[in-house]
């Protein structure tokens, strides 16, 4: 079994696109940008699986590709997708929010989603349906793990990280329990261990329900361990700097505390011109065929 820290298996990273039509929609402006400046490249911010990077890249042959991406696995998957587009791509081991262009780009594209791999994988420590280690970092080499920030933190500080992030109403009930047992037990041996403690705070009824009661959880720790509400604030506010007048900036999240943050930037920002009025969801044969779709929203903006 491949622990953290072994060579990344690209092989397992099967990156399914979601929203991929209504990307390419929106991109479709590229061509004319394209011919007004002869060439351009696209900035996929994360880069993933390349699953979006390989259909823009089809659509828009004269288009270049610089992708962006802090997790090694999701690197050389990309990489061995994209080969056929040779010197037309470029990919860079960065998280977005450290990364600035030597000159201004046609596009921005921001999937703001774990990779399904990412959640296959038990050795990653996002899921709570395969046991794994209390990780959930996406880049596995730096910053503290889910283990190391339960620890740390304080009952009061760990309830309100799992509120704010999670919108979990029994927050303070999961906080008190989840030190209750670090104290008297020591760390938990996995992800299972923990989601069996967050649900064990819920109600027997409730415990049944169609989202398992440690989802919200377990989404709080993950987005506290990769900043990930920092980081999106950064790239709405450096992104549109990026792009050439007319360029386009997409950006696909995945639950409220993102689209809310993406929608203001959007509205609010007197260098984007809003495209999409409402945010653009998975038709009901994506979500059927890729249930991680449901959640999915679209948003598109111009720079003016």
């Amino acid at each position: 079994m491949p622990r953290l820290g072994d060579p990344p298996d690209s092989a397992t990273f099967d990156h399914v696109p979601v929203l991929a039509g209504p990307v390419l929609a929106g991109f479709a402006e590229l061509e004319g940008l394209l011919d007004q400046c002869g060439e351009g490249a696209l900035i996929d911010c994360t880069l993933g699986g390349g699953g979006h990077s390989a259909l823009l890249l089809e659509a828009h042959p004269r288009l270049r590709l610089i992708g962006l991406d802090q997790d090694p696995t999701a690197r050389a998957a990309a990489a061995q997708r994209l080969e056929r587009f040779g010197d037309r791509v470029e990919i860079v081991a960065t998280n977005f929010a450290a990364y600035t262009p030597a000159k201004p780009v046609l596009a921005v594209l921001a999937d703001l989603g774990v990779s399904s791999p990412q959640l296959d994988v038990a050795e990653r420590g996002f899921s709570f349906r395969l046991d794994g280690p209390l990780d959930m970092r996406m880049n596995p080499a730096a910053g503290e793990s889910v283990a190391e920030l339960i620890e740390r933190l304080e009952e009061a500080e760990l309830a309100d990280l799992i509120y704010a992030y999670g919108e979990e109403r029994l927050s303070r009930r999961i906080a008190r329990r989840i030190k209750h047992d670090l104290a008297e037990q020591g760390p938990y041996s996995g992800t299972a261990a923990l989601a069996y403690a967050v649900a064990g705070c819920y109600p027997p009824k409730a415990r049944r329900g169609r989202i398992h009661p440690a989802t919200r959880t377990f989404q709080a720790l993950r987005i506290a361990v990769n900043d990930e509400l920092g980081v999106l604030d950064r790239l709405l506010i450096s992104a549109p700097d990026w792009l050439v007048s007319g360029g386009l900036f997409g950006v696909i999240s995945f639950h409220s505390l993102e689209d809310r943050r993406v929608k203001t930037a959007f509205v609010g920002d007197e260098r984007l011109q809003r495209i999409t009025r409402k945010p653009v969801t998975a038709a009901e044969e994506e979500q059927n065929s890729n249930p991680r779709s449901r959640s999915a929203k679209w948003r598109l903006a111009r720079r003016r």
